[in-house]
């Protein structure tokens, strides 16, 4: 089953996507204000059997999309993560032997079927299509054979990002990499209950049909459980927190060329096993 966090006109609320729309479950679970707290509860199976056999409560068209956990402590990502994008800056360097990281803040994403913002600042938007991991059970120290059992549930992200802001300075790239609603994370979170849903997908992302970007998390640099081990050894984990796993070859950015985002184009980022996040662009 697909769960979300959805906006509506009467509030923000969390359930279960069905076939025909969405099922309200907050008012069921009052001692949950948030997704966050449904996670850190261990609720997700609650949710489930509370949505079997219900009625949507919100058709299709009558609800949007808002990103899946509206409230993480902590959304972490890893940068040139896969082989052909650690070649793409063509410094003739291998791949470093620990991982490039970064914060973005719950404000710089929007959820699925909504507008990434192009602010008028730069022009320079790209993609980046990539799988979000949420923790459900927190940690520190946590050992990669135990990694696993501290996701909750996966979902996807368009890690939209401001290229040349990225370059503002030596040594970081957060204010690039966080201007209000420049990516996505959704559209819902698919329950993780099995290695194979992470060891081994396809990841691809396609801008107005073309595919840009096309590669599976086998050949990840850092694979994921590697991504909990070392993230947790500086920071304590936490149920809700979103790691954002890092994006094949092929952003706007690497073309001559480049081909950044314009108002209008539709951007889909795809994942065996967990679906789609769509979005268009717009300017601020």
């Amino acid at each position: 089953m697909r769960f979300a966090t959805v906006n509506t006109k009467e509030s923000p609320l969390f359930g279960a996507i069905v076939e025909g729309g969405f099922v309200a479950l907050s008012q069921e679970f009052p001692q949950w204000k948030t997704m966050r707290d449904v996670i850190e509860a261990g609720g997700l199976g609650a949710l489930e059997k509370a949505a079997e056999g219900r009625a949507v409560s919100h058709a299709e068209g009558s609800f949007t999309y808002a990103i899946p956990v509206p409230n993480p402590e902590k959304i972490i990502c890893v940068g040139v993560n896969f082989p052909d994008r650690n070649a793409e800056y063509k410094d003739g360097q291998d791949a470093p032997p620990n991982m490039s990281l970064f914060p973005r803040f719950a404000r710089s994403f929007t959820g699925h079927d909504e507008a990434l913002v192009r602010p008028p600042e730069t022009p320079q938007l790209d993609y980046e299509g990539e799988i979000a991991v949420v923790i459900g059970k927190g940690g520190r120290r946590i050992p990669q054979a135990d990694a696993f059992d501290h996701i909750a549930a996966l979902s996807l992200c368009n890690e939209g990002t401001l290229r040349d802001w990225v370059r503002h300075a030596k040594f970081n790239v957060t204010q690039g990499k966080n201007w209000d609603s420049s990516g996505a994370i959704g559209p819902w979170l698919v329950p993780f209950t099995a290695a194979s849903q992470l060891e081994d997908i396809r990841l691809t992302t396609h801008v107005n049909g073309e595919l840009r970007q096309d590669d599976r998390t086998s050949r990840m640099l850092f694979p994921i459980r590697r991504q909990i081990e070392y993230i947790s050894t500086f920071t304590t984990l936490v149920p809700g927190d979103i790691i954002i796993t890092g994006t094949p070859t092929g952003a706007g950015a690497r073309f001559d060329p480049p081909r950044f985002l314009v108002p209008g184009d539709e951007i889909i980022v795809a994942a065996e096993g967990i679906g789609e996040l769509r979005n268009t662009v717009r300017d601020e």
